[in-house]
């Protein structure tokens, strides 16, 4: 296997870049550059020199023995000056050394995933991790990071596989000293798995908006004040503000942080009959998009009704409380009752978000219904008795083999490239 290379922190000057080399010729790079490999996994200082003695800097290095690395090769992080110049001069000494090369994207991931250090649900999380804008993204890859899944898969294929055994030992050994009926216990062993993969299938979409983002659509009627209260909430102008009625003629979003959790508040045009074709056009996309969102803010005048359904965890607000002897919930212009709505907005965000569990994924979503749907299957059969027993058995075991693809131990190639590709070079 060749020995990789790469930048593994942020490009560009920085106080400090670190450059990783990964592979069976990491050591020999470090002794090529600073003479020695320093103890495993405590920093050195060295002194970086080129083939012809020239300094290039110094830095902290650290070596890492096979098994004991991120990708369990072994492992040399330079920890270098972060300039431009420093840092090529060190990248093109590794290129020219026979046998290394620059890595690919998410490289030392995926030789982390063939090593054996990371199943496929904590590379998925880790690549999560690294594009998390808030707390509750954070906390959710860091759950998944840290094996949360596999620890669910190894208990479920550890009884599915005892549940299977003991079918199986039924047919082979009848004659034998085995329990001549273990219907009960199979059947318990599969239902305790066919309720996890429930739990978890109930609450995949709110895990996948956390990971995502929850989408919150103002909707209302024209010229109620939807776009002010966007550009308040965002705190700058993102959409044109006017008196003139239907203004907003397309969607605008803006990306927020509330409480923790990843929020699209989407501005949409002014719901109403028009004769005006591209009014008309805005009308039927902010249909669209309220029919869409999780969460809709239905923004009233006065003594209006609300256009569309209100649905659970909607709000309806009177806008423009800035209007004098006008009661309003809400104004965009003083921010009047805005606190009080990011508060309850945050309430039921943590309350949509509770049902969460750790599969976020389409993925997880088809090997867990996957599995679910076989394991049901075998629930049926155990109840014809013992002549379906094989049946039985072999349905356990392709469900067994569904929580294997969930960690990447089978029929997963076809993934792979299209996973890692998402992964910056040093990762």
């Amino acid at each position: 296997m060749d020995t990789i290379f790469a930048l593994a922190s942020a490009p560009g000057r920085a106080g400090v870049s670190i450059v990783r080399v990964s592979g069976p010729r990491a050591f020999e790079a470090a002794r090529a550059l600073c003479g020695s490999v320093p103890a495993f996994r405590v920093a050195g200082l060295r002194k970086l020199v080129d083939e012809h003695g020239a300094l290039l800097d110094e830095a902290l290095v650290l070596a890492f023995e096979p098994g004991k690395s991120f990708t369990g090769e072994e492992v040399v992080e330079f920890q270098v000056h972060g300039s431009l110049a420093v840092v090529s001069a060190l990248l093109d000494f590794l290129s020219r050394m026979e046998g290394l090369r620059i890595a690919e994207a998410g490289e030392f991931t995926r030789r982390a995933l063939e090593n054996g250090k990371m199943d496929l649900t904590q590379v998925e999380a880790l690549s999560d991790l690294i594009d998390a804008e808030t707390e509750a993204q954070r906390k959710q890859a860091s759950d998944v990071l840290s094996g949360a899944i596999g620890k669910l898969v190894e208990q479920w294929r550890r009884d599915l596989i005892r549940a299977a055994a003991l079918l199986e030992a039924t047919i082979d050994f009848a004659d034998e000293d085995v329990p001549v009926d273990v219907t009960d216990e199979v059947r318990a062993l599969a239902n305790s798995v066919r309720l996890d993969l429930e739990q978890q299938l109930s609450g995949l979409k709110a895990a996948e908006r956390v990971r995502t983002g929850f989408e919150v659509a103002i909707v209302g009627s024209p010229n109620v004040g939807k776009s002010t209260l966007l550009n308040y909430l965002a705190g700058r102008d993102a959409a044109i503000t006017s008196e003139i009625a239907g203004t907003t003629r397309d969607v605008i979003e803006v990306r927020m942080d509330v409480g923790g959790y990843a929020v699209t508040l989407i501005d949409t045009a002014g719901l109403r009959e028009t004769g005006d074709a591209v009014e008309a056009i805005g009308v039927d996309r902010a249909l669209k998009r309220a029919a869409e969102a999780d969460i809709r803010i239905h923004l009233l005048e006065q003594d209006e009704k609300p256009t569309l359904d209100v649905r659970q965890h909607d709000f309806v607000l009177k806008g423009k409380a800035d209007v004098q002897d006008r009661d309003g919930d809400i104004s965009g212009i003083t921010g009047e009752g805005v606190s009080e709505f990011l508060n309850a907005l945050e309430t039921t965000l943590s309350q949509m978000s509770s049902r969460a569990g750790v599969a976020s994924r389409v993925r997880h979503k088809v090997a867990l219904q996957d599995g679910l749907t076989h394991l049901e299957s075998a629930l049926v059969l155990l109840a014809e008795g013992p002549e379906l027993y094989d049946v039985a058995s072999e349905e356990i075991r392709v469900s067994a083999r569904s929580m294997e693809s969930l960690l990447g131990y089978v029929d997963v190639e076809h993934l792979l490239d299209e996973i890692f590709s998402s992964f910056c070079v040093g990762k």
